[in-house]
């Protein structure tokens, strides 16, 4: 199975940016997406964005379009999240996940990756 960690995640204020990264031991065949979701306290786990690894398309929610842009670097093995005009509710948990179904919402995950803290002070 795929080994995933994050890296990248600290203490900004708002305004600022922060890029995370996702560093893979390999990509599973079987999951032809990487995502980002985050998790704030209280709320339940969120997509944020995705890359297919086989055609680079990308897919955001709708509140980060704009702000984030996800990238890959296949010869490190990384997905980066690239985070600009930081928020306050930006606020959570980042993990990464291989995955196939973001477009159709029929969600099918392999790995997940520990996690990184994300927090945005105003």
């Amino acid at each position: 199975q795929v080994q995933l960690v994050e890296f990248g995640g600290g203490v900004v204020q708002s305004g600022e940016s922060l890029r995370l990264s996702c560093t893979a031991s390999g990509f599973a065949l079987d999951y032809d997406e990487i995502a980002w979701f985050r998790q704030a306290p209280g709320e339940e786990r969120e997509g944020v964005a995705c890359i297919s690894t086989t055609d680079s398309r990308t897919y955001y929610a709708d509140d980060v379009k704009g702000r984030f842009t996800i990238s890959r670097d296949n010869a490190k093995n990384t997905v980066y999240l690239q985070m600009n005009s930081l928020k306050p509710e930006d606020t959570a948990v980042y993990y990464c996940a291989t995955m196939t179904g973001w477009a159709t919402s029929e969600l099918n995950f392999g790995s997940w990756g520990q996690g990184t803290q994300v927090t945005v002070s105003s």
